[in-house]
């Protein structure tokens, strides 16, 4: 009886609805059952600092927090500026270990630079002579010239561009191609042009169809060739009155494309870029082309420019090392 009057009063003080009826086998299955269903509490407990014990109030996520925040401003103050990377408290890293440019370059290139004395300006004799000695490919490469003028290519009169027939080609076989009526294209067939035609050719430009390297034609027939702008113009096939491949004079541009007529034309930085001749023309021939170049580039001058004209010119073949001239 004293074991059913204990296991009574437990009940109770829980909260449990008993009665001095129950049997002790049930009053201890009631107690049981009730530390089963009794959950924890759920609240978070603050302490008297105002963190919780646990969680993203606690006082060690708080401190990661700052942290973290701490570690955002020092950057943001970095990349604007207003801290000094060397100063004490922050870390630089080290400095990246880059090879000269020259250390990057082929075992080639590298012995022929060599031969080539830094910061000397050259002759255009002594220039293409060196150039031919000092070419490092096994193909015929190409000689060019390099030319920084002082103009500002954004002003109508300073965008330099011309046109001029080397005197002794440039080494490339220029395949050439007209568009006109029919006695043009008679004309064209007659003066060695490559392709010719009216209707024809028109049919072959709408399968994309482009084998040529010069397209030239009449001024009443450019209308027709307008619908192929996109085709035609960013490759720099597109006829143009001022490179000579809009003409009245079909026969003499068709001769000028063969004997090697090229166009130069200053890019967005102000330079002249432009291919003379190939390695195996030899000093002579291609020192001819070279002053035929130069002469056209010089008198190409606008007017409004009143400083220097010409900033820097340098030579160099296909892959190989610059040679800086005095012009």
């Amino acid at each position: 009886m004293a074991k059913k009057a204990e296991l009574l009063e437990k009940a109770q003080s829980l909260g449990l609805e008993v009665s001095a009826k129950n049997t002790i086998a049930e009053l201890e299955s009631v107690i049981a059952n009730s530390a089963q269903v009794e959950q924890p509490t759920t609240e978070v407990e603050e302490t008297e600092s105002g963190t919780a014990k646990a969680g993203k109030r606690s006082a060690k996520a708080l401190a990661e927090a700052e942290e973290l925040k701490a570690k955002e401003e020092r950057k943001a103050k970095l990349v604007s500026g207003e801290i000094d990377p060397t100063q004490e408290g922050v870390k630089k890293g080290a400095a990246p270990k880059v090879r000269p440019l020259i250390e990057r370059r082929g075992k080639k290139y590298q012995e022929a630079a060599k031969r080539i004395e830094k910061g000397k300006e050259y002759s255009l004799q002594e220039g293409i002579k060196l150039a031919i000695e000092t070419s490092t490919t096994s193909f015929d490469a190409s000689v060019e010239l390099h030319i920084r003028l002082g103009v500002d290519p954004r002003q109508a009169d300073q965008n330099i561009r011309g046109n001029l027939v080397l005197p002794n080609g440039t080494g490339k076989t220029v395949r050439v191609a007209v568009f006109g009526n029919a006695e043009d294209v008679k004309a064209a067939k007659a003066a060695g042009a490559d392709i010719a035609g009216e209707s024809e050719f028109l049919d072959q430009l709408k399968k994309e169809e482009i084998n040529f390297d010069v397209l030239i034609s009449s001024p009443q027939m450019m209308s027709q060739l307008g619908q192929f702008a996109r085709l035609l113009g960013p490759k720099g096939l597109m006829p143009n009155p001022k490179s000579g491949t809009v003409t009245q004079d079909i026969t003499a541009a068709v001769k000028q494309a063969k004997a090697g007529m090229v166009e130069y034309r200053v890019d967005q930085t102000g330079i002249v870029h432009q291919a003379f001749g190939k390695v195996s023309f030899g000093d002579q021939k291609l020192v001819e082309n070279a002053q035929a170049l130069i002469e056209s580039v010089m008198s190409a001058k606008p007017n409004s420019i009143k400083g220097n004209y010409v900033e820097s010119a340098y030579l160099a073949t296909s892959m190989g090392p610059s040679i800086k001239l005095a012009l």
